[in-house]
């Protein structure tokens, strides 16, 4: 048997950590002296609090601890695995927000970036991501398209939480890397500008968003937030196994989903026409009704109709691939052979 300070000294807790875990529950000594209050440990126990330490100087919290202490070995292990992913994702979260907060203070020093492309380029970006822009009055920061300049291209994105829309081009890009959510009005007037063939300059800081061509110019305020980290959805898109792809012709798929079985769900009380999708024996996009979807929910994937027609569109004419990944992932829609531009659309359970 060891004293509290013997077991301190050997495990590498202070003493008044291990009172503390005591208190908690999460490691009781073997024997408390009833005369004088000394706590002793048994040698198992030196071991556990040699475990708690570690754990400790890991960041998992007393609920993690006592759960791998309660463990069998094999669950233990699954444990820690889990935590280590947790801090790993926080360790990227991380340094993407150092990322940014790097870029911030090199704006201080340097306020403007400017990217240079082809308005033809660029006016397609827009329209390929534009049908996704969020309405909610509750979430003012997907109300407009973000615009993600980095040291070889520009990317744009929307999204309403319901569906996604992002379109990389590589660019010409002076100053450091920033990102600026562009207003929606902004958006529509440099789309509906007359003329494509020529270069454009995008000029972007904190306080103005700008599009400058020959003799004319389309300014406005970036909105004044921050925009949800868009790389998650391309990183679970890449990294979550082969998605089962289909190739589509845009037209004849928008007309079956226009002439398929009505598809209806309730949510919150409001209903919503659904597209029912599956890849089909011959490998093509089948479009089914209701009772298939019901009967076979792991085979299909129901999305919302509107939604879905609208990316079709976007994604223009002639081909395009469909990738399907289960009930329960996005819908990525994207042209063959071009990994640049494409949309993801959020999937409905029956």
């Amino acid at each position: 048997m060891r004293s509290i300070g013997e077991t301190a000294q050997a495990s590498g807790l202070s003493v008044s950590a291990l009172r503390f875990y005591d208190r908690g529950g999460v490691l009781v000594p073997a024997m408390v002296d009833p005369g004088n209050g000394y706590r002793w440990y048994s040698e198992p126990q030196v071991d556990q609090a040699r475990l708690v330490a570690g754990l400790r100087r890991v960041g998992m919290p007393v609920a993690g601890i006592v759960a791998v202490l309660g463990a069998d070995r094999v669950a233990a292990h699954q444990l820690v695995d889990a935590h280590l992913r947790r801090l790993e994702d926080g360790l990227a979260d991380a340094r993407r927000e150092l990322s940014r907060i790097h870029a911030l203070l090199d704006t201080q020093e340097n306020p403007m970036t400017t990217v240079t492309l082809s308005r033809a380029v660029l006016a397609a970006a827009l329209d390929s991501v534009r049908f996704a822009v969020g309405s909610d009055p509750e979430l003012p920061m997907l109300a407009g398209v973000l615009v993600d300049a980095e040291a070889d291209g520009v990317t744009v994105v929307a999204t309403d939480r319901y569906r996604m829309a992002i379109h990389r081009e590589p660019a010409t890009v002076d100053g450091p890397a920033t990102r600026l959510i562009a207003p929606v009005s902004w958006v529509d007037r440099l789309r509906d500008h007359p003329g494509r063939h020529e270069q454009v300059i995008l000029h972007l800081d904190r306080v103005e968003i700008g599009a400058a061509g020959d003799g004319w110019t389309i300014k406005d305020t970036p909105l004044a937030y921050d925009y949800p980290d868009y790389r998650r959805a391309i990183q679970a898109r890449t990294t979550d196994g082969s998605p089962r792809c289909a190739p589509v012709d845009a037209a004849a798929l928008r007309a079956r989903v226009g002439g398929a079985p009505r598809v209806v769900h309730r949510h919150e009380g409001v209903d919503h026409e659904l597209t029912v999708l599956a890849i089909g024996a011959a490998g093509g996009i089948d479009v089914v009704g209701a009772q298939e979807w019901r009967a076979g929910q792991d085979r299909h994937v129901a999305v919302n109709r509107e939604f879905l027609l609208e990316a079709l569109s976007a994604g223009g004419e002639g081909q395009l691939v469909l990738e399907l990944d289960g009930p329960i992932r996005p819908l990525a829609i994207r042209r063959p052979a071009d990994d640049r531009a494409y949309s993801l659309l959020m999937p409905v359970k029956p």
